[in-house]
């Protein structure tokens, strides 16, 4: 994932709602209660963790039983020490307190909340990129330090694996064609990280990778699902199995969620927005534009889908009177620059969700020529009175315009080549009278005309008639 572009907007859930969310999450729950429990008998070892023979006592607070009972509590207070609501006063006695920022959990803002929250997913992602340590001081060499290589494990890999797979299923769920809020099958998300994009049928060595990617990724959501940060479906441990055992219930083969299924919940794409923005991403978020000017919000929703554009749009007219908004977004949408065309189609589809206390503002603009044409679409589809016919050079200049904002907008589409077929179509000599059209991007907009166009008669004559735009914009 390149941070060169930025991501789809998400739609992140209201502050409280998340901060709730966290509060209720299991890990840090338990942390919570661990730091309230803490007392001057408490102590703790020389790495932090609570000392062994206090285990249990932590684990009957937490309601906890069975083998991994300890390992739990252990687990629950290191979020409490890494996350700042306990603090080591003296190392080499191991006595602890209360930390600053358990007081935030109960007496803090929404922010403050979710700051300690994402202290603990930092811990808990970090400890999903370790694998299992049973051979750890096997692996010790003599100068107490760790031999990677005899663990069969390189930590900056996989860290930056797990990061990479949390940034696809982030991709997976934000982007207007991805899952949404739906879940994301576990074989999809881990080929995501191993097929390469031009790869046709996937050789079995590939298939392999993917199986022994897809166990990883069973343990890591294991562990990620109790901060809160997905909902997890493991993988079913019968296709686990043997080969030679039968299993003990019939098993449907083409079930997917069989093999794991993994939902970025709201307070998990909240947390991972945040890590992509301090990794130097650009990760706009639906909201973010309410308080800006017309032009930020033409500009800003350019590379936003359709869906997330209107949602913004929605949000910043609800801020406003609308004649004073339209005039402002009227304004915004002028100019000859690259850009333009976009920012005048994201005008005109604002428009279209304002009421007819617009009109004047509309009726204002009619002999721009730069705005006249979107104009007259919005007063005669309102039925409004008196709205003069456009000219043909006006016909013809928006018709540029509106294709060089779907260029803009969605490149190459189908959507934009049914559009240029029927332009074709629908004006015998549309071409002759086109590259006349003093637009600055009449030329891109026949070039991408004539490599849309499946005739290649209709190709050609679009070919040169952007050869003729180009010599009289050089002239």
């Amino acid at each position: 994932m390149s941070d060169s572009s930025p991501l789809p907007p998400v739609r992140l859930h209201p502050e409280a709602e998340l901060a709730r969310a966290a509060l209720s999450t299991p890990l840090l729950s338990r942390a919570a209660r661990l730091a309230r429990w803490a007392g001057p008998e408490t102590r703790v070892d020389a790495g932090g963790g609570l000392v062994e023979e206090q285990l249990p006592a932590a684990a009957e607070l937490l309601g906890l039983s069975g083998d991994d009972a300890a390992a739990y509590a252990s687990e629950a207070w290191r979020i409490a020490v890494d996350a700042g609501l306990v603090e080591i006063l003296d190392e080499e006695t191991g006595t602890v307190a209360a930390g600053a920022d358990l007081a935030l959990l109960t007496g803090g803002s929404p922010q403050d909340v979710l700051t300690v929250w994402l202290a603990a997913l930092e811990t808990v992602i970090a400890d999903a990129g370790v694998p299992d340590l049973d051979g750890l001081v096997d692996a010790l060499d003599e100068g107490g330090e760790v031999d990677f290589s005899s663990l069969d494990w390189d930590p900056e890999a996989e860290a930056e694996f797990l990061h990479g797979v949390l940034g696809n299923l982030y991709l997976l769920t934000v982007s207007e064609d991805g899952s949404g809020e739906g879940p994301v099958p576990l074989p999809a998300l881990a080929a995501s990280m191993i097929l390469p994009d031009d790869m046709g049928e996937p050789t079995n060595d590939v298939l392999e990778q993917v199986s022994d990617a897809m166990m990883r990724l069973d343990d890591q959501f294991r562990m990620l699902e109790p901060i809160g940060l997905v909902e997890y479906q493991p993988v079913d441990e019968a296709l686990m199995a043997d080969a030679e055992e039968e299993p003990a219930a019939p098993v449907d083969d083409t079930d997917v969620s069989r093999y794991g299924m993994v939902r970025l919940t709201p307070l998990g794409a909240y947390g991972l927005r945040t890590r992509l923005l301090e990794a130097g991403f650009e990760a706009p978020a639906v909201g973010e534009l309410v308080d800006k000017g017309a032009d930020a919000l033409l500009d800003g929703t350019g590379g936003f889908g359709q869906s997330a554009a209107r949602a913004e749009t929605e949000q910043w007219l609800a801020r406003r009177e609308p004649l004073a908004a339209a005039r402002e977004l009227l304004t915004a949408a002028r100019g000859a620059d690259a850009g333009a065309p976009l920012r005048r189609l994201r005008c005109q589809q604002a428009l279209s969700l304002v009421g007819a206390e617009a009109e004047p503002a509309l009726r204002e603009v009619l002999d721009d020529p730069e705005l006249g044409g979107l104009a007259r679409v919005w007063l005669s589809e309102r039925g409004a009175a008196g709205v003069p016919a456009p000219s043909q050079e006006l016909v013809f200049w928006l018709t540029i315009d509106t294709v060089a904002a779907q260029l803009a907008a969605e490149g190459n589409s189908e959507e934009l080549q049914a559009l240029v077929e029927g332009l074709a179509e629908q004006h015998s000599g549309f071409f002759a009278a086109a590259w006349r059209v003093e637009h600055p991007a009449t030329a891109d907009v026949l070039e991408a005309m004539g490599r849309l166009h499946p005739d290649k008669k209709v190709a050609k004559e679009a070919r040169k008639a952007a050869f003729k735009a180009r010599s009289q914009q050089g002239a």
